[in-house]
């Protein structure tokens, strides 16, 4: 290809709409993960119910979860073919994380097989179900962190903690009905339950903050549902009940159900952003479409009638141009030569005003990595709880009047100068 203005402007046009066509590509990737997760959010809840009530309860529900879930999986893994088959189909990192994912898939069966024997734990399956479910919303994180587009970035960041927000919900579910389902109240789950509902809350302040004013009116109207006010009920007696208390395992059955009508809900509300993603995508096509139509023309009358390079210099250095304050030189004599430029202008501002809104949603990606990473270190150093360890950073970043991100950033610097513990220190 000759090397020209012309020529760079039309190729990266065209770069630009390969790159939205890959990524309304990834969003239907997206779309099935969330749906592959919804159905194992349930597949777990059922499973811990049945587990902990020794077989006794739900087993007829969990027979037809797992169908729900090998439906959403045969689809999720056609999906990855289609992705792998791709040209330059993402990085090395999101293979290797596609990778672990189908791994864990096909560690499926035999996991529900032990299940089905109860010769796991109601705490060991939810275990087994969450950290597959917890590489699923990975993926999701690795496209939100790779858009090209601010509009999708953000609907890609919002969607990302929403899926976290319900897979948070999802946990409570699951960790309920197990602690309903066993009669007995236990101070760790408690716990748990309460930590839960703090990151749903996270989660879901910066869905609101990066999503659609119609997606978000929706979230606020589901906190009013009837399903929340038993739910809120339902909490208030499994985490005041005095550790070994007797719980109504018959409860159990109330608490899945409203916890489920709320992930169903929350369900609907990822699909209506899904669809927003995928009909962002399908515009920005268009658009890029039609600036390509309208930029080949021009760009063909540029290349009929070349200008002279000694015509440029002469009329430039005689006055008769001028320069932009980005240093481009413009002219005034209404030719080809002028509107090349103010699409090149163009493009420079458009690229400018979408570096920052990039900026703004890697920046949010970026800071939940960073707490979840000094989370993990505080964690693997003091030998302490998940929870334990936010709660000292939210602690820490009250103290400082610091944002957490910073104080996240700040802990892993103090942490990764410091010696590891000694064998089999506190």
């Amino acid at each position: 290809m000759e090397l020209s203005v012309s020529n760079i402007v039309l190729t990266a046009k065209h770069r630009q709409i390969e790159e939205l066509r890959h990524l309304a590509s990834r969003a239907e990737l997206v779309g099935a993960i969330g749906a592959f997760v919804h159905a194992l959010q349930a597949e777990r809840g059922a499973s811990s119910l049945y587990l902990a009530s020794g077989g006794s309860r739900f087993e007829a529900q969990r027979g037809q979860m797992i169908a729900d879930s090998e439906a959403a999986e045969i689809h999720l893994r056609e999906c990855f073919r289609v992705q792998l088959d791709e040209p330059g189909f993402g990085s090395a990192t999101l293979c290797s994380l596609m990778a672990w994912v189908v791994l864990g898939m096909d560690a499926l069966p035999a996991m529900r097989q032990r299940i089905a024997a109860r010769e796991m734990t109601a705490d060991e399956a939810m275990i087994s179900f969450s950290r597959l479910i917890a590489g699923l919303v990975s993926l999701i994180f690795d496209v939100a962190d790779s858009a090209v587009d601010p509009s999708i970035s953000r609907l890609l960041v919002a969607l990302f903690n929403l899926v976290q927000g319900k897979e948070l919900a999802g946990q409570e579910r699951a960790v309920g009905a197990a602690l309903f389902a066993s009669g007995r109240a236990t101070r760790q789950h408690q716990q748990r339950i309460l930590h839960l509902i703090e990151g749903q809350e996270r989660n879901m302040q910066v869905f609101a903050e990066f999503a659609g004013s119609a997606v978000v009116e929706r979230w606020q109207a589901l906190q009013t549902a009837p399903c929340m006010a038993r739910l809120e009920r339902l909490r208030r007696v499994v985490c005041s009940a005095g550790a070994g208390a007797a719980l109504d395992a018959d409860a159990s059955d109330e608490w899945f159900g409203c916890c489920s009508e709320r992930l169903t809900d929350m369900g609907r509300l990822q699909d209506q952003l899904m669809a927003a993603l995928q009909q962002r995508c399908g515009e920005l096509i268009a658009d890029a479409e039609r600036d390509l139509a309208d930029s080949t023309g021009l760009l063909d009358g540029v290349s009929r009638f070349p200008p002279e390079s000694a015509e440029l210099v002469d009329r430039f250095l005689g006055g008769d141009s001028t320069l932009d304050p980005a240093g481009v030189p413009t002219t005034h004599t209404g030719s080809s030569e002028s509107a090349l430029v103010q699409v090149l202008r163009a493009q420079s501002e458009r690229l400018a005003s979408t570096e920052r809104e990039l900026g703004a949603a890697r920046r949010a990606l970026q800071e939940r990595k960073t707490i979840e990473r000094a989370k993990g270190m505080l964690m693997a150093r003091f030998g302490m709880s998940e929870e334990e360890a936010y709660k000292t950073l939210r602690r820490t970043s009250m103290e400082q009047n610091r944002r957490i991100a910073d104080v996240a950033e700040a802990t892993m610097s103090v942490l990764a100068a410091i010696a590891p513990a000694p064998s089999g220190a506190d």
